[in-house]
């Protein structure tokens, strides 16, 4: 990963609105006296206008700070839409949920998968908070026939009625505040944020942890680990997957929901090796660890602990249905088969090659991806997961 200083230097205008952000969390910070680095991530990535997420600044792609993986190949989208179809089927009124939409190819990819399988679907929709990015997908999704358009609704808020359908999020769950914990031989500290006048930057602060919830977490990663090294053990806890997944439980009566992002099971999650812990910050395609360089203006994420997943989806009402790499579950969902056409040019065909290794290659986004599948009122044997399901890991 790359040091800071090493980064490139945004400009003069992009420098004035991530001063204009950074002064509304130091106002955050005087008028609460701390922030807890969770505080910090959601008006980081989520201050309406200025938030990394809720600017109109690129994010994905040559321009932004990062690459998805509907961006890299239509491919991966349209296996999700084969397994999404294999769930639609079963549905007496099938709808797409999607989360974290982006520009909005992935759901244009996935409509046209379904058109191409003559899988019906009464709405596709997306939930999006962002005007821009709301824009930025309806520029995406007028390309397409008028008739799939049209099936489109965005909401800005969770569905209020009972509703039946498949939902899809990927790379939502790494974008979530976390709290950023340090185990000591001692003692559990909770991690916030201060604001050093003389360097005239946000720094680190440690506080013993006092939340029950906190606590018990710390415990069980102090379980894990044993005793912990002498510099300390720093991790993360994403305290917002139980009551995200139960407000999806409270509208979802049918269907599953498909999440896909970079992670680890718990055991995996918390070695005592992995003792700096997951968070990472992606700025113009570089990656570092430092959340306060240029707040708003770099994402910043944590690796997804899909244990934590798994028992809060239980907890919730949810079944776990399956889970496994990226590259098995695409494998699993008709990837091979999209992979070859006779009358393909040989450019074409090298290009396509290149985006599969991207999506499958343990080195690349194969094995670092996982994919869990959450049913409620569905009980399928899922076709992404045939090929290896790993829920003996969780």
């Amino acid at each position: 990963m790359k040091p800071t200083h090493q980064l490139p230097t945004p400009p003069p205008e992009n420098q004035a609105r991530s001063d204009a952000l950074a002064q509304k969390i130091r106002q955050a910070l005087k008028r609460h006296g701390s922030l807890s680095f969770a505080h910090f991530m959601q008006m980081a990535l989520y201050t309406p206008g200025l938030g990394y997420y809720s600017s109109g600044l690129p994010k994905i792609g040559a321009q932004g700070d990062f690459i998805t993986a509907p961006e890299i190949s239509p491919i991966f989208s349209r296996c999700l839409a084969r397994q999404a179809a294999q769930v639609l089927t079963s549905l007496e009124h099938p709808n797409v949920i999607e989360f974290g939409a982006g520009k909005g190819t992935m759901a244009k990819d996935i409509l046209l998968e379904l058109d191409a399988l003559q899988q019906p679907v009464e709405h596709y929709f997306i939930v999006e908070l962002s005007a821009d990015l709301r824009a930025r997908q309806e520029d995406t999704l007028k390309t397409l026939p008028d008739a799939l358009f049209e099936k489109v609704v965005w909401l800005d808020q969770l569905p209020k009625k009972p509703m039946e359908g498949v939902i899809i999020a990927n790379e939502v769950l790494d974008a979530m505040p976390v709290e950023k914990l340090r185990l000591e031989a001692d003692q559990s500290l909770r991690g916030y944020v201060t604001y050093n006048e003389s360097k005239q930057r946000f720094e680190w602060e440690y506080h013993p942890v006092t939340d029950p919830t906190l606590q018990k977490a710390a415990n069980g990663i102090l379980s894990q680990i044993g005793h912990p090294p002498s510099q300390g053990y720093e991790t993360e806890i994403n305290l917002n997957i139980q009551p995200w997944l139960q407000s999806i439980s409270d509208f979802l009566t049918h269907g599953a929901l498909l999440l896909v992002d970079y992670g680890y099971t718990r055991r995996e999650y918390y070695q005592p090796a992995r003792r700096m812990g997951t968070l990472r910050c992606h700025y113009q395609h570089r990656a570092h660890s430092d959340p306060f360089f240029y707040p708003g203006l770099q994402d910043i994420t944590a690796h997804v602990d899909f244990t934590a997943v798994a028992e809060s989806a239980f907890d919730a009402g949810f079944k776990v249905a399956g889970f496994t790499t990226q590259a098995h579950f695409l494998m699993g969902s008709g990837l091979l088969e999209m992979s070859g056409d006779p009358e393909m040019d040989i450019t074409e065909s090298l290009k396509i090659a290149q985006q599969i290794k991207t999506l499958t290659l343990p080195d690349e986004m194969g094995e670092s991806f996982k994919v869990i599948a959450l049913t409620k009122g569905c009980d399928l044997s899922l076709m992404g997961f045939k090929l290896r399901d790993l829920r003996h890991q969780l």
